[in-house]
């Protein structure tokens, strides 16, 4: 009964705005450095843009929008979605409910309209904040997100938002959320672009940037708070071992 309780729309309520009004503290009483310094400057006159995150850093990634960037994120439709959309609301983000899915998972999860949503958002100047792997497969950027930005045009940033004081969950993601009086880290990688044109290939190689971009970000990320990322090596977990690879073949 407890837990059905925290579904209903009131709990939902007060459980999404008493985490952003944590986050808010958070983000006030941490010394937070950008990199690049100067990166706000260099993309506000590009807006709007796509923002990537790796799962586990949904908690965090409000940090990283200036408050006069227009922006919406696509959130979970089952679990903590509606709650998290209630923090998002609250600081200043929209939300779409869907999430990434691999085949016939896409129309229950609602990816197709979700993906059309977000191409109005971005047609209207909201600037989409969204995870680049799908669930429970960390740390492999999906092909959608690279579908979003060869569709509208828009370039990817990957972006890190970490800590030095935090709690890091045991979960598939490795999810954290940061703790107050510490330092944090905004870092954002340079875009990554995708043609209208591209074909399968090119796609891919998209898609491998977009990974490469986020490992690198969350690595510098770390780096600044004398952290270790906790989410390291998780996509050699679902990647096939050698023997797999060669059966395959």
């Amino acid at each position: 009964m407890g837990f059905s309780i925290l579904k209903t729309r009131v709990a939902q309520e007060a459980l999404g705005r008493l985490l952003a009004g944590y986050l808010r503290f958070v983000q006030r009483t941490n010394r937070i450095v950008v990199e690049p310094a100067d990166i706000y400057d260099r993309v506000r006159p590009g807006l709007p843009l796509i923002i990537a995150m790796w799962h586990g850093q949904h908690i965090m990634i409000p940090f990283s929008r200036p408050d006069w960037m227009p922006a919406c994120s696509l959130v979970s439709r089952h679990g903590d979605g509606g709650f998290n959309a209630v923090a998002l609301r609250e600081l200043g983000i929209g939300a779409i409910r869907g999430s990434g899915a691999l085949g016939r998972k896409v129309r229950e999860k609602g990816g197709a309209s979700a993906f059309l949503a977000m191409m109005k958002r971005l047609a209207t100047g909201d600037t989409m904040v969204l995870t680049a792997d799908i669930p429970k497969r960390a740390r492999i950027a999906g092909v959608g997100i690279i579908q979003l930005a060869r569709a509208s045009g828009r370039p990817i940033h990957p972006v890190a938002v970490v800590t030095s004081r935090r709690i890091d969950f045991n979960s598939w993601d490795r999810a954290s959320i940061g703790l107050p009086f510490g330092r944090g880290a905004i870092v954002v990688g340079d875009p990554i672009l995708v043609a209208r044109d591209a074909d399968e290939a090119t796609v891919e190689a998209a898609r491998l940037a977009l990974e490469a971009g986020l490992d690198a970000v969350h690595a510098r990320a770390y780096e600044l708070v004398g952290g270790r990322d906790p989410g390291a090596g998780l996509r050699q977990q679902h990647l096939p071992k050698p023997a797999e690879a060669d059966a395959a073949a």
